[in-house]
C-alpha cells in the first residue's frame, strides 16, 4: 500500500509542476472523441537484404464524456482498438485487441480533492490462439474493478484517483482455467486490494500531444508486494485535420497472467476523425 501511495504522490507532484494553466471548468456534459486508423505496409522485390511483404492496420476509438454540476464530477472514458497484420504466405494475425471502460464519480471535499467511487472494465473482442490452443475470447478473461476512494482532479486532463478498498473480479470461461489467476474448474476470481489510477494529457509543442494512462493494483489477499501495472502512452503528431503520425506504447505486469512484463508498440500513419 505504501508503494502505491508513493507512486501516486510522485505522479501528482510531477504533473502539478508540469501544468501551469488550469482549465476553466464549464458545467454540464463535455464530450470529445476520436476514431483513428493506423496503417503500415512493406513490399520487397528482388531485395537482396531480405524481407517479407506485409500489411497491417489498427482501428481505434478513444471517447470521453464527462459531467460537471456544482460539487459533483463524473468522468467516463471508452477505449477500443483492434489490429491485424498479414505476412505474405501466412494467415492474418491479431496485433491488438482491447475494450475498456472507465468511470469515476466524485463529490468535492476541498480544493481539488473529491470523495470518489470508480468502476473499471477490461476485456478483448475476439479469441486468441497460441499454437492451436485457445487462450482467450470475448469476455474471457474480463476484469472488473470498483471501490470508494479519493480523487485529486485539477482538470479533465490531469487527475489521480486513490482507492484503498478496491474489489477486483476476474471472469474466465471454466474451460480455459487454470489461467489468469482463476483456479481449475472455477470461472471467477475475487481480490480485495488498493488501486491507484492516473491520467495526464499535455501538449509538447504545436500539433504534438501526449496522453498518459496508468493503473496500479495491489491484492491484499495474496502477494500484495506484486503490484499489477498497466501503463499506456499515446503520442499524436498531427499533420493536418485528418492525418497524423501516431505512436502507442503499452506495458502490463500481472503475475497471475504472465510472469514478466508484457509490452506493445504500435506506430504508423493515422487517419483520424474527431467528434
Amino acid at each position: 500500500m505504501r508503494k502505491l501511495l508513493a507512486i501516486a504522490i510522485l505522479f501528482g507532484a510531477l504533473t502539478i509542476t508540469a501544468q501551469d494553466k488550469k482549465d476553466e471548468p464549464k458545467e454540464g456534459w463535455k464530450k470529445e472523441g476520436n476514431i483513428s486508423f493506423l496503417f503500415n505496409q512493406s513490399a520487397f522485390n528482388n531485395w537482396l537484404a531480405g524481407g517479407t511483404n506485409n500489411i497491417s492496420g489498427t482501428l481505434g476509438l478513444n471517447y470521453d464524456f464527462n459531467y460537471l454540476r456544482g460539487d459533483w464530477t463524473w468522468d467516463n472514458k471508452i477505449i477500443a482498438s483492434y489490429g491485424l497484420t498479414k505476412l505474405r504466405g501466412q494467415g492474418a494475425q491479431k496485433t491488438d485487441d482491447r475494450l475498456e471502460f472507465n468511470s469515476i464519480a466524485g463529490k468535492k471535499a476541498t480544493n481539488n480533492w473529491y470523495y470518489s467511487a470508480f468502476f473499471n472494465f477490461k476485456t478483448q473482442m475476439s479469441s486468441t490462439d497460441v499454437g492451436g490452443v485457445q487462450q482467450s475470447h470475448f469476455f474471457s478473461p474480463a476484469y472488473f474493478q470498483f471501490g470508494p476512494g479519493m480523487l485529486w482532479k485539477k482538470s479533465d486532463n490531469l487527475k489521480v484517483n486513490i482507492a484503498p478498498a478496491t474489489s477486483k473480479l476476474v471472469v474466465l470461461s471454466s474451460d480455459l482455467a487454470p489461467a489468469f489467476g482463476v483456479e481449475a474448474g472455477e470461472s471467477t476470481r475475487y481480490e480485495l486490494g488498493a488501486s491507484v489510477s492516473g491520467y495526464y494529457k499535455f501538449t509538447i509543442m504545436e500539433n504534438v500531444s501526449v496522453e498518459n494512462i496508468v493503473n496500479l493494483y495491489s491484492n491484499y489477499l495474496e502477494d500484495p508486494q506484486n503490484i499489477d501495472l498497466d501503463y499506456t502512452v499515446n503520442i499524436v503528431m498531427k499533420i493536418n485535420k485528418y492525418l497524423s503520425a501516431n505512436l502507442a506504447l503499452q506495458t502490463i505486469y500481472d503475475d497471475n497472467a504472465f510472469k514478466g512484463f508484457q509490452t506493445r508498440e504500435v506506430f504508423g500513419l493515422g487517419v483520424n476523425y474527431g467528434f
